[in-house]
C-alpha cells in the first residue's frame, strides 16, 4: 500500500499578507527592476551586437517601411478614415512597441482584422449621428480642426470641447470615434495586464481563431468589391452586412465604372502573380519583392497624367495632408458610446499579439513576457490615440517578412517607423490621384492567407470533426452576422462542445490483453480475453453533476445489469411467495404450482460477481459525482456484487475520502481501492 505525504498546511492569510508587503515596499532597486520590467528596451538594448544585427534590422525595417506604406493606405477604407489616420497609426504603433514590447520579431501596426471592427463601429455612430456614409463626397482639409465641412456633409454634430460647443463634422466625427474606442481597448488591455486576465486568451481557441479570421476576410473581401468595380453603394451596417451589400452590388452591377474594372484586373493579376512567385522563389530572393509600392507608384502615375478622375469618374484617395496635427484628447462621452465595442476589440488585438509572440519566440528560442505584452500593446493604442491613430495588434504577414528578411531585433521597427514618417512629413500628398480599387486590390490580395483556410477543411474535418464544426460555426457567424457576434459565438459553442462531451464521453468495458497485465476497449482490439465473474468499466470524463445520468445509464447498459430493476424483481418475487404460501395454495389461475411460479419470476443469474470501475480517465469528482459512486457501492452491494475502483488520482482519492465514501474510520480502503486494474481484478478473483 502506497502511503501519502503528509502536507503542512499553508496559512494562505499569511501568504498574501507578505505578497502585498513585497509588492508596496519601495526601494531604489526595487523601483530600477520596475522601470527595467515595463521598458525592456532598456535591458536588451544596451547588448545590442551592432555589427552583427543592425544590417538585418535595417533591411528588415526598410522593407517593411515600403509594404506599410501601401497597406496603411488601403487598410484606411476598411476603417472608414482618411488615409493619414492609418499612418500616424503605423508610425506611432512601431515607435512603442520598440520601448514596451518583449518579442524580437513581431509586427505591431495597422491590421486587416482590427480595421475592419473599428470601422463597423465607426459607421454605426456615424450613421446614428445622421451623417451619410458616402465615401465620394468631395475630401476635406485635413487640419483635423473642427469645423461644419458642408461641402463633404451637411450634417454636423455637436462636441463639448474645453467648455467650448463646436460643430464637428463628419471627418472629426469618425476619428473622433476611432480614437475614442481605442482609448477604451487600451485601457482594458492594462486592466487586464494589471489584474493578470491574459488567461482570457486560452478561452480562443485556434479553431475559433481561424474561423474569425476568415469569416472577418469574407466580410473585408465584401466591403472592397464597390471599389473594385467602381459602383456607388450605401455602406451597409448591423447584422447581415454580407449578404445585403451582395444584394446592392448586384442590383447596381449595370453602373459598374469600366476604367476601374479594368484597373482593378490588371492590379490583381500582377499583385498575384507577383506573390505566388515570391511564394515559390522564396529562398533564392533576399528580400520580398515590394510589389504593393509598384503598383501604387505606377498607378498613381497612370491616373494622374491620364487624368482617369477628372476623364472617367474614376474614385481617387484625394489629398493627404502632411506633418502632425496636434494632439487631441479623446473624448469622454464618445468614450461611454462605445465601451462596449472596444472589449472584443482589446481581446482580439491582444490575442493575435501575444499568440505570435510567442510563436516566434518558440521558433527562435527566446522567451517573452505575456504580461508585458499586454502592457505593451494597450499602450500602443491608449498613447496614439492622443494622436489621431486608431488600434493596432500584430500582423502574421508583415512578422513573417521580418523574418524571412533578416530581422533580429526591434530596432526594425524604428527604421519602418522612419519610412513612414518621411512619407508623412514629405511624400503623402503625392498620392492624391491613387484609385481608390487600387487599395481595395492590395486589401483584397492580402486576404489570400485567411481564405485559403477552405482548402484546409477536408484535412481539418480529417484531424478533428468537432474542431471543423466549430471553425464552421464560427465562420459562418462571423461573416453572416457581424464579426463581434461571430467571436462571441465561437467562444461558446466551442465551449458546449467541450461540456457536450464530456456530458457523454465515451465508456466501455475492458478486456484483458492475453498474458498481460494490461486491459482495453473490448469493441476497439481484438483478441481481448474476458475475465470471468468480473466486468471492469471505464468512465473517460470527469464524473460530475452534468453527466450523473450518462454514467449510470452506460453503466447499467454495458453490464447488462440495473440494480435498482434487479432489487425491484426480487422484492416482488419474494411478495409473491409469500403471499402463495400464506394461502396455502399449491395451484394458482394459469394451472402453474407455486415452484414454477417462482421460476418465472425470478430473474436469470447474474453472470459476475466484481465491478471493478476504471477511474484513470476521472480527472476530478463533484459531490454529485461522489454521491454517484456512493449510490452504485450501495445498489450493487445489496446484490452481493463488490465494486472497486481503480487508478484513481489523489484529488478523487481526497474527494471520496470527504465524501465518506470508504467509511468514517477508511479501514475498508484498502479492499475498495486499488492502484491498477489487475490488483483489482485479482482481489475480485481471490476473494470470492
Amino acid at each position: 500500500l502506497m502511503e501519502r505525504k503528509t502536507h503542512v498546511k499553508i496559512n494562505r492569510k499569511e501568504v498574501i499578507l507578505a505578497k502585498l508587503r513585497r509588492s508596496c515596499s519601495c526601494t531604489p532597486q526595487k523601483l530600477k527592476n520596475f522601470v527595467m520590467d515595463f521598458f525592456p528596451v532598456l535591458r536588451w538594448l544596451p547588448k545590442y551586437r551592432c555589427k552583427e544585427y543592425i544590417w538585418g534590422d535595417i533591411m528588415s525595417g526598410l522593407v517593411i517601411g515600403i509594404i506599410l506604406v501601401p497597406q496603411a493606405i488601403a487598410y484606411s477604407l476598411l476603417a472608414g478614415l482618411k488615409p493619414i489616420y492609418s499612418l500616424y497609426t503605423s508610425f506611432f504603433a512601431n515607435i512603442i512597441y520598440f520601448l514596451m514590447g518583449t518579442s524580437r520579431h513581431v509586427s505591431v501596426g495597422i491590421f486587416s482584422l482590427i480595421s475592419l471592427m473599428v470601422g463597423q463601429v465607426v459607421d454605426r455612430e456615424l450613421l446614428l449621428a445622421g451623417f451619410d456614409l458616402n465615401d465620394d463626397a468631395p475630401p476635406a482639409l485635413g487640419d483635423g480642426s473642427l469645423q461644419n465641412d458642408t461641402l463633404s456633409n451637411t450634417t454636423a454634430f455637436n462636441l463639448t470641447i474645453a467648455g467650448i460647443n463646436a460643430e464637428c463634422g463628419k471627418e472629426c466625427y469618425a476619428i473622433g470615434i476611432a480614437t475614442a474606442l481605442t482609448f477604451v481597448a487600451g485601457v482594458y488591455q492594462v486592466l487586464m495586464g494589471i489584474f493578470r486576465l491574459g488567461f482570457i486568451s486560452m478561452y480562443l481557441s485556434e479553431s475559433v481563431l481561424d474561423g474569425f479570421a476568415t469569416g472577418a476576410s469574407l466580410t473585408i473581401l465584401t466591403a472592397q468589391v464597390k471599389y473594385l468595380i467602381g459602383i456607388k453603394i450605401p455602406r451597409s451596417q448591423g447584422h447581415g452586412m454580407l449578404v445585403i451589400t451582395w444584394v446592392n452590388i448586384f442590383r447596381n452591377i449595370s453602373q459598374a465604372n469600366l476604367c476601374d474594372v479594368i484597373t482593378s484586373a490588371i492590379c490583381i493579376v500582377v499583385l498575384v502573380t507577383a506573390k505566388e512567385l515570391g511564394d515559390r522563389y522564396k529562398h533564392k530572393l533576399k528580400f520580398p519583392l515590394p510589389t504593393e509600392l509598384v503598383v501604387i507608384v505606377v498607378a498613381t502615375l497612370v491616373s494622374h497624367y491620364g487624368k482617369l478622375n477628372e476623364v472617367y469618374a474614376s474614385s481617387v484617395s484625394g489629398a493627404i495632408p502632411t506633418g502632425f496635427i496636434p494632439p487631441k484628447v479623446p473624448e469622454f462621452n464618445l468614450m461611454l458610446r462605445v465601451a462596449v465595442d472596444a472589449l472584443p476589440l482589446a481581446i482580439v488585438s491582444f490575442v493575435f499579439t501575444v499568440s505570435l509572440s510567442e510563436m516566434f519566440a518558440k521558433k527562435y528560442a527566446y522567451t517573452i513576457r505575456a504580461n508585458q505584452e499586454m502592457f505593451a500593446v494597450g499602450f500602443c493604442n491608449i498613447i496614439p490615440s492622443f494622436f489621431h491613430s486608431f488600434a493596432t495588434s500584430a500582423a502574421l504577414a508583415k512578422t513573417l517578412v521580418k523574418t524571412s528578411t533578416g530581422c533580429q531585433t526591434q530596432i526594425s521597427g524604428v527604421i519602418s517607423a522612419m519610412v513612414v514618417l518621411l512619407v508623412l512629413l514629405f511624400l503623402a500628398p503625392l498620392f492624391y490621384s491613387l484609385q481608390k480599387c487600387v487599395l481595395a486590390c492590395i486589401i483584397i490580395v492580402s486576404l489570400r492567407g485567411a481564405l485559403r483556410k477552405f482548402r484546409d477543411v477536408p484535412a481539418r474535418y480529417h484531424v478533428n470533426k468537432v474542431d471543423t464544426l466549430v471553425w464552421v460555426v464560427t465562420m459562418s457567424a462571423s461573416a453572416l452576422v457581424s464579426t463581434e457576434v461571430g467571436l462571441l459565438v465561437g467562444i461558446v459553442f466551442s465551449m458546449l462542445c467541450i461540456i457536450v462531451r464530456t456530458q457523454r464521453p465515451r465508456t466501455a468495458l475492458l478486456g484483458q490483453i492475453q498474458h498481460t497485465s494490461f486491459y482495453e476497449d473490448d469493441l476497439e482490439y481484438e483478441n481481448l480475453s474476458t475475465v470471468p465473474k468480473v466486468k471492469i468499466f471505464r468512465f473517460e470524463a470527469p464524473l460530475y453533476y452534468a453527466n450523473r445520468n450518462y454514467f449510470l445509464k452506460s453503466l447499467y447498459r454495458l453490464t447488462n445489469l440495473d440494480p435498482n430493476l434487479e432489487a425491484a424483481r426480487r422484492k416482488k418475487c419474494e411478495k409473491k411467495e409469500k403471499q402463495h404460501l400464506k394461502k396455502g395454495n399449491h395451484r394458482t389461475a394459469n394451472g402453474l404450482g407455486i415452484g414454477e411460479t417462482t421460476l418465472q419470476l425470478v430473474p436469470k443469474q447474474i453472470d459476475f460477481q466484481a465491478l471493478v470501475v476504471d477511474c484513470s480517465s476521472i480527472s476530478f469528482l463533484d459531490t454529485t459525482g461522489v454521491n454517484t459512486l456512493k449510490e452504485v457501492l450501495k445498489d450493487y452491494k445489496n446484490l452481493n456484487i463488490s465494486v472497486l475502483l481503480a487508478c484513481c488520482n489523489p484529488s478523487v482519492v481526497d474527494s471520496l475520502k470527504r465524501g465518506g465514501y470508504f467509511g468514517r474510520d477508511f479501514g475498508c480502503m484498502q479492499e475498495m481501492l486499488f492502484y491498477s486494474i489487475h490488483n483489482a481484478v485479482l482481489f475480485a478473483k481471490h476473494h470470492k
